[in-house]
C-alpha cells in the first residue's frame, strides 16, 4: 500500500510538471532549506558567541518579561480586551496546567516557574514563524548596506534550548521529591505498590531508565515538532519547485499546489502547534513535579 501511494504521488508530480520537463528533472543542490538552521557566528563578547539562536532566545525572554510586567501593572476592575486575553491565559496556566496536576499549596509555589516556561516557549514558537532579517548567509544590498535577508527560525528548533529547559525541569522535580520524602523513600517510591520480592529489582531499573528517557522525550518532542514544521513550510513554499529545477510552466502549476500547502502548514503551525507544544511541555512539567511528591509515585 505505501508503494502504491508513492507511485501515485510521483505520477502526479510528473503530470503537473509536463512530460518534457519530467524527463529532464535535475536535483538542484544549491537550494538547501536546512541551511536556515545553521548558526553562523555574528560577533563575540569574550567567551560568549552571538548568533541568531541567541538573538531569538533574547527576544523571547524580553517578550516574556515585558508581557508579564506590562499586564500586571495595567490590571483594572473593568477589563479591556488585553486584560481579558491575559486573564484567560492566567486561568489556563494556573487552573488547568498547575493546579490540575499538583496540590494547591505546591501549585502556589511553582506557578511562577511553570507559567514562565509556558510563556517563554509560546513566544519562542510564535516569533519563529515571523520572518525576520536574520539570514546572514544571503544578504540584500539596500543603498550600499548589506542587510541580512528575511528568514524563519525558532530558538526551540535548536535542540540545546529545549534540552536546557528539560534539564531544569528534571533536576527540579527530583529535588522536590527528595526534599519532601527523603532520598531513600523517594527512590523506594519508584516501585509500584504491590510489587514484592525479586521483581522489585527489574521494576526499579526500568523506572530509572524511564526517568532518563524523559530527558529525551521532553526535549526532542518540542525540538522535532518545531523543526519539522519549519522545514515543511520551506519545502512547500516554493522549495520543491527549486529543488526539481522545473521549467516555467511546470513550476507555475506545481508552485500553486505547494504554495497553497505551505500556507495551510503555516496557519496550522501558528494556530495550533506553537501553543500546543508550549502547553504540553508546561503540563508535563507540572505532572512531573506533582508526581514527585505524591504519596504513590
Amino acid at each position: 500500500m505505501p508503494r502504491r501511494v508513492a507511485t501515485v504521488f510521483t505520477s502526479l508530480v510528473i503530470l503537473l510538471a509536463g512530460p518534457a520537463t519530467a524527463m529532464a528533472l535535475n536535483i538542484n543542490e544549491s537550494y538547501r532549506p536546512q541551511d536556515e538552521f545553521k548558526l553562523d557566528p555574528w560577533f563575540s563578547v569574550g567567551p560568549i558567541e552571538f548568533n541568531k539562536a541567541v538573538f531569538y532566545v533574547i527576544v523571547a525572554t524580553f517578550l516574556t518579561c515585558f508581557t508579564m510586567v506590562y499586564a500586571a501593572r495595567r490590571m483594572q476592575e473593568r477589563p479591556n480586551r488585553l486584560q481579558t486575553v491575559v486573564e484567560g491565559a492566567y486561568t489556563l496556566m494556573r487552573d488547568n496546567i498547575t493546579r490540575g496536576n499538583m496540590p494547591d499549596k505546591m501549585a502556589a509555589t511553582w506557578f511562577p516557574f511553570i507559567s514562565t516556561i509556558f510563556l517563554f516557549l509560546w513566544f519562542s514558537n510564535i516569533i519563529g514563524y515571523i520572518p525576520l532579517p536574520t539570514n546572514t548567509e544571503h544578504k540584500v544590498d539596500i543603498f550600499g548596506a548589506h542587510i541580512p535577508s528575511f528568514a524563519l527560525y525558532a530558538a526551540t528548533a535548536n535542540l540545546s534550548v529545549p534540552l536546557v529547559l528539560t534539564l531544569m525541569v528534571w533536576f527540579s522535580y527530583h529535588f522536590v521529591g527528595i526534599r519532601a520524602k527523603g532520598f531513600i523513600p523517594y527512590l523506594k517510591g519508584w516501585i509500584p505498590a504491590g510489587v514484592e520480592g525479586p521483581a522489585r529489582i527489574p521494576i526499579f531499573f526500568i523506572e530509572v531508565i524511564s526517568h532518563f528517557v524523559r530527558l529525551v522525550s521532553l526535549s526532542v518532542r518540542l525540538f522535532a515538532n518545531i523543526l519539522a514544521g519549519h522545514l515543511l513550510i520551506l519545502f512547500m513554499g516554493g522549495g520543491l519547485v527549486v529543488l526539481l529545477n522545473l521549467a516555467v510552466a511546470g513550476s507555475v502549476v506545481l508552485g500553486l499546489v505547494t504554495g497553497t500547502m505551505a500556507v495551510a502548514f503555516y496557519l496550522f503551525e501558528v494556530g495550533l502547534v506553537a501553543t500546543l507544544q508550549a502547553f504540553i511541555f508546561a503540563t508535563l512539567t507540572a505532572i512531573y513535579l506533582g508526581g514527585a511528591v505524591a504519596a504513590e509515585h
